[in-house]
C-alpha cells in the first residue's frame, strides 16, 4: 500500500518538477525564439534604439505644428514617424522582414515591450487626432510634453534589454560594441530630444523646466560624440580607431559646432524670448544632424555584421 502511495505521489511529482523547469528554461532563455547572428543583434539594437528617436521626433513635429512652423510638412512627417514607431513596435515583438527584424521571446524583453505598448495606446491617438485636424492646441502639446518622457524611458529600458542579451551572446566577442550601437543610436535621439525642448522654450511651455532639459541634453550629446571617438571609461565606451566611421565622427562633429550655439542660446536662462528666425535655423539644421548620426549607426551595424565599410 506504501509502494502504490509512493509512486502515485513520483507520478504525479515529475510531470510538475518538469513543467517548473520548463517556465524556468523559457523565462531564462535567450532574447530570440533562434540563436541570431550578430547581424540580427545589430538590426535589433539598432531599430529598438531608433525607436527611442521616434518618441523625440513626433513630440517635436507635434510642437512645430503648434507654432504654425511649415504646418504641411511636419503633419506629414508626424504621419511617416508615427507610422514607423508603430510598425516596429510590433516588429520587436513578431519579427518583421522588411525591416529585418527577428522576433522575440524572452519573458523579460515581452513584459518590458508590453509597459511601452500601455503607453503607446494612450500616445497614439492623441498623435492622430492632431495629424486628422492638421494642427495642434496647447492643450494637446501639454499631453504629449507629459506622455512623450514615459514613453522614451519604458523605450530606453527595452534597449538595454536588448544590449545586455547581445553583449552575452550574440556580441560577446566584442561586448564594447553592443554599448557603442546604443549609444551612438542615442544620439540620434538627443538631436530630437534638444530640438523638441528648444521648441517647447520657443513655444512657451514650460520654459524653465525645459532650458533645464535642454541643457542637460546638449551636454551629453557633446560628451557622448568625443566618447565615441576617442572613448569615455564612465559611459563605457570604447572608441574607435576605424578611420570610415572615425570620418562619419567627424562630419558629425562639423554639423554639430554649427548647431550647438543654438541649443546654449536656448538653454541660456537670460534668454526670454527665441525668434522665428532661430526657430528656423534649429527646423533646419536638427534633421542633417540626425541623418548624419545615423549613417554612422548604420557603420556600427553593418561592423557588427562583419561587412565592409
Amino acid at each position: 500500500m506504501f509502494s502504490k502511495t509512493l509512486v502515485a505521489r513520483k507520478t504525479l511529482f515529475l510531470p510538475a518538477l518538469m513543467l517548473i523547469s520548463l517556465f524556468i528554461f523559457f523565462d531564462l532563455a535567450p532574447a530570440f525564439a533562434a540563436d541570431p547572428t550578430a547581424a540580427e543583434y545589430g538590426v535589433v539594437l539598432n531599430l529598438s534604439g531608433k525607436q527611442r528617436m521616434l518618441t523625440q521626433k513626433m513630440s517635436k513635429e507635434i510642437v512645430l505644428i503648434a507654432m504654425g512652423h511649415e504646418t504641411a510638412a511636419n503633419v506629414k512627417n508626424l504621419q511617416a514617424t508615427a507610422n514607423l514607431f508603430d510598425k516596429t513596435l510590433k516588429g520587436l515583438r513578431n519579427g518583421n522582414a522588411e525591416l529585418k527584424l527577428v522576433s522575440t521571446s524572452n519573458s523579460r524583453i515581452l513584459r518590458q515591450l508590453d509597459k511601452v505598448d500601455a503607453i503607446w495606446v494612450e500616445f497614439q491617438p492623441v498623435v492622430q487626432t492632431i495629424i486628422d485636424q492638421g494642427s495642434a492646441s496647447a492643450d494637446q502639446v501639454a499631453v504629449v510634453a507629459e506622455k512623450n518622457l514615459p514613453l522614451l524611458k519604458q523605450m530606453n529600458k527595452c534597449v538595454k534589454l536588448y544590449e545586455k542579451d547581445a553583449s552575452k551572446a550574440g556580441m560577446s566577442s566584442d561586448p564594447g560594441l553592443a554599448v557603442t550601437i546604443n549609444l551612438s543610436g542615442k544620439q540620434r535621439m538627443l538631436t530630437q530630444k534638444m530640438s523638441k525642448e528648444f521648441f517647447l522654450i520657443a513655444y512657451g511651455h514650460n520654459p524653465a523646466d525645459n532650458k533645464l532639459n535642454l541643457q542637460e541634453t546638449y551636454t551629453l550629446f557633446d560628451r557622448t560624440l568625443k566618447g565615441l571617438l576617442d572613448g569615455d571609461a564612465s559611459l563605457d565606451l570604447p572608441g574607435t580607431t576605424d578611420t570610415t566611421i572615425r570620418a562619419q565622427l567627424a562630419t558629425v562633429q562639423g554639423m554639430w559646432t554649427k548647431f550647438q550655439p543654438s541649443m546654449a542660446y536656448g538653454a541660456d536662462p537670460a534668454t526670454s524670448a527665441i525668434s522665428a528666425d532661430k526657430v528656423s535655423l534649429v527646423a533646419g539644421g536638427n534633421v542633417p544632424l540626425l541623418k548624419n548620426m545615423n549613417k554612422a549607426v548604420k557603420m556600427y551595424e553593418k561592423k557588427a555584421a562583419g561587412g565592409a565599410l
